[in-house]
């Protein structure tokens, strides 16, 4: 019986290498594919570049030959009047030589002034020295945990900002959250700065009609925002998501299925494909690489923190957020709007849901407003 138990636990025990063993070629897979993408961005950076030294350089020599025309014709002009003036036996005495050197001369500053021009063309090729990194000094540099997962406490906490505030009206709980999960590559609110900064970010669970109004505003008052999406939200509306990416947002992951008691509910494995499969998804059909996570309803554990870290990804909670996820009990437009204006704080991330009306309606006056009290909309890093 001993010895049957040892046969079991050390099957166990090969399992998890195994399994810890395939994690590990998984994610060296998906390194392999950044590297590709990045590198051919940069090759294409690299032949727009050339194109514009091509071009450049044609430019300054089409203005190179124009000036030499025009000296060769000041030479010819002058040749002329001496000819004119002092007749066929002083063809070939000073005046001539001194006007072709002078011709000569002109035709010298024309090509300095076209050496200039080509000098200047050639700074792109110093655009292109500062585009074009080696390659081994953008891989994956993102934290990984590099302890047991297994050991983490694994007890599922709902997320919520709380109604207490610091000094800052940044929510202490949001604070205390993030000094205690920080090093799991999550983000509650930033606190590395106290400068007047906010991240917008929405959430797409499925579309309301109202995703293409606020990315008008959002164009509008060239604000960015993140649209964290679920695999269903992506497969119906691509051509919202393809506007997402091109308009110069991020699109961040908000799992595959939402599952309503939370991805940290799940075996270590189903969250992993629950964040792999729409990253796959996304990446496949858009040529677009996902690396924010947002749990579906705030629900997370430290252990599915450690997890979500070690795929790649960056948790981001919220440091704001109000009652606007019910299309049919939508809070009052104005003191929605003054709700949001009363909870400004350093670092704070804002989330709302993209199927409110309310939202809508207020966010450019949100935008213009929290502007006007110094506050700047950030892109998320």
């Amino acid at each position: 019986m001993e010895e049957k138990d040892r046969e079991l636990a050390y099957l166990d025990e090969e399992d998890g290498e195994e399994a810890k063993e395939r994690r590990l070629e998984q994610r060296r897979v998906r390194q392999k594919r950044r590297r590709q993408r990045r590198l051919w961005r940069i090759g294409a950076w690299a032949c727009a570049l050339a194109c514009v030294c091509i071009l450049a350089a044609a430019f300054a020599k089409s203005r190179l030959g124009s000036q030499e025309s025009q000296s060769q014709g000041e030479l010819d002009g002058a040749e002329r009047s001496d000819i004119h003036a002092q007749g066929d036996a002083q063809e070939g005495q000073e005046g001539g030589p001194a006007d072709g050197g002078q011709a000569a001369s002109t035709g010298g500053a024309g090509e300095a002034g076209g050496e200039d021009k080509l000098s200047q063309a050639g700074n792109v090729t110093d655009v292109e020295a500062e585009v074009v990194q080696d390659p081994d000094e953008i891989l994956e540099t993102r934290p990984v945990f590099e302890g047991d997962i297994a050991s983490l406490d694994n007890t599922l906490q709902n997320w919520g900002q709380g109604v207490q505030f610091d000094e800052l009206m940044r929510p202490a709980a949001a604070v205390a959250a993030q000094e205690k999960y920080g090093k799991y590559s999550a983000d509650f609110v930033h606190t590395e700065t106290e400068e007047k900064k906010i991240y917008l970010t929405f959430d797409e669970g499925y579309e309301n009609g109202y995703t293409s109004q606020i990315l008008d505003v959002l164009k509008e008052k060239d604000c960015p925002a993140v649209f964290f999406v679920t695999q269903p939200y992506v497969e119906q509306e691509g051509e919202l998501v393809q506007r997402m990416i091109e308009e110069g947002h991020v699109v961040g992951n908000h799992s595959v299925n939402h599952p309503s008691a939370g991805v940290a509910s799940l075996p270590r494995e189903e969250q992993e494909q629950e964040l792999l499969g729409l990253h796959d998804y996304v990446e496949e059909h858009f040529g677009y690489e996902m690396s924010l996570f947002r749990y579906p309803a705030g629900k997370f554990s430290e252990q599915s923190l450690a997890i979500v870290q070690n795929i790649g990804y960056t948790s981001v909670f919220w440091s704001f957020a109000h009652a606007d996820w019910d299309p049919a009990n939508q809070p009052e437009e104005g003191a929605a709007l003054q709700k949001l204006l009363d909870r400004l704080h350093p670092g704070a991330i804002y989330l709302l849901h993209a199927v409110s009306a309310t939202n809508t309606h207020i966010l450019g006056q949100f935008i213009d407003q929290a502007r006007a009290a110094g506050y700047e909309f950030c892109a998320y890093q």
